[in-house]
């Protein structure tokens, strides 16, 4: 038996229909379409989505937790968002933006410019080096991160480098000197 799968998805404010297996979620910020597998079934119980399983479709009962925890995403994903926040760590690095293109200025010899979906939004504060971005699909933020992270990924030795939040970089040390010999 699944723990994940077996754990109500509360809502609020989402509107959320289920046709045979299709489930829609809409709310303010965004609308998401998923379809679940055979074998497995969506019901709404006042505030809660449940999603159950066949007991004798081993198939299904795989997939239970996983399609559960993609449902509550959209959930969680009309109603309120995700977020992630980005630091640029380095001497002159920043970033800049204008509508929906992001400019980038990293230690090389040019600009880098980046084009953001249009269901990711940035806010970048007035120094350049912290960045806040939001959307309503966990899929897509992730992406968008990992897209702005791999431009100046960060390195041991110095620690610069674009860093997502709560990312740990183990810093190495440098060459020493060699000893004198006499």
């Amino acid at each position: 038996m699944s723990k994940i799968g077996k754990k109500a998805i509360t809502f609020t404010s989402a509107k959320i229909e289920i046709q045979g297996n299709h489930v829609t979620v809409a709310g303010s910020k965004a609308t998401f379409k998923h379809d679940l597998p055979a074998g497995l079934t969506a019901k709404i119980d006042g505030k809660n989505l449940f999603v159950t399983s066949e007991k004798k479709d081993r198939r299904a009962r795989m997939l239970w937790g996983l399609h559960r925890a993609l449902l509550a995403n959209s959930v969680k994903g009309v109603e309120i968002g995700f977020e992630q926040k980005i630091t640029i760590v380095g001497l002159g690095f920043k970033a800049q933006q204008a509508g929906k293109k992001l400019t980038f200025s990293l230690g090389y010899t040019h600009k880098i410019d980046l084009e953001l979906r249009p269901e990711v939004t940035v806010e970048i504060d007035k120094t350049g080096q912290l960045l806040v971005v939001r959307s309503a699909d966990k899929f897509l933020l992730g992406n968008a991160v990992d897209a702005i992270r791999s431009l100046r990924p960060p390195e041991p030795y110095k620690g610069t480098g674009i860093i997502k939040d709560g990312e740990v970089i183990i810093r190495k040390a440098g060459k020493t000197k060699a000893a004198a010999s006499a």
